[in-house]
């Protein structure tokens, strides 16, 4: 299953530009979110995005990334946690928020809720979550996004990572809280395991040495 992408113009990187976080020309690659518990909730995934853009090198010669998050209400909702799984990601240098926003690292609880349903491991300590109260300091408006701002392994690079995207050797979990009108929560991805793949987890034929990916 391709990783679902949306080409739309976002605040975000409006955002970007006026700062100078990446050039005009700079490629930003846009993912969309699925939704993979039911917990009751209006599904969101629509108006949840990541654009992610190459954020440059450092003084230590070190290239990063940066991940960034919106939630184009729409229905109620806050984006409250933010977790990683695998992929070229060395470790986190850098959150940055915009109004209205308070994320920090890493997250609690440390796994994506629900996120073992879909095979999605947490890598240590790669995740973030909004601080207290959790769902006001969220990404909870149109207007507000948070950046995530990550060195990459030695020898990866952007286009590695956009890569480790659309194969699934890297996969992003959100954790959406105070969905309307139920006010209940539930857990998204990038990309969720192929129809055969979940179906043999479901029967319990796949070996765990035979659908965890290396973890760092």
């Amino acid at each position: 299953m391709k990783s679902m992408k949306i080409k739309s113009l976002t605040v975000f990187t409006a955002a970007l530009l006026v700062f100078g976080m990446v050039s005009s020309a700079a490629a930003i690659e846009y993912f969309g979110f699925y939704k993979i518990t039911n917990n009751g909730n209006e599904d969101v995934g629509s108006q949840l995005s990541v654009g992610v853009y190459d954020a440059g090198v450092d003084d230590a010669g070190i290239k990063k990334v940066g991940f960034t998050f919106t939630n184009n209400v729409g229905i109620g909702s806050s984006i409250t946690d933010i977790y990683f799984d695998d992929g070229t990601l060395l470790g986190i240098a850098q959150i940055l928020n915009s109004a209205g926003v308070s994320f920090a690292s890493p997250a609690t609880p440390g796994d994506l809720p629900g996120g073992n349903a879909v095979d999605f491991e947490t890598t240590v300590p790669f995740s973030a979550d909004s601080d207290s109260p959790v769902s006001k300091n969220g990404v909870d408006a149109a207007s507000e996004w948070v950046t995530i701002i990550f060195n990459l392994i030695n020898g990866k690079t952007y286009a590695d990572t956009i890569k480790a995207l659309n194969s699934g050797e890297l996969r992003i979990g959100l954790h959406v809280q105070s969905i309307a009108p139920q006010g209940g929560s539930d857990s998204y991805v990038n990309r969720v395991p192929e129809p055969v793949t979940l179906l043999l987890l479901g029967l319990g034929l796949v070996g765990v040495a035979g659908i965890r990916r290396f973890k760092k």
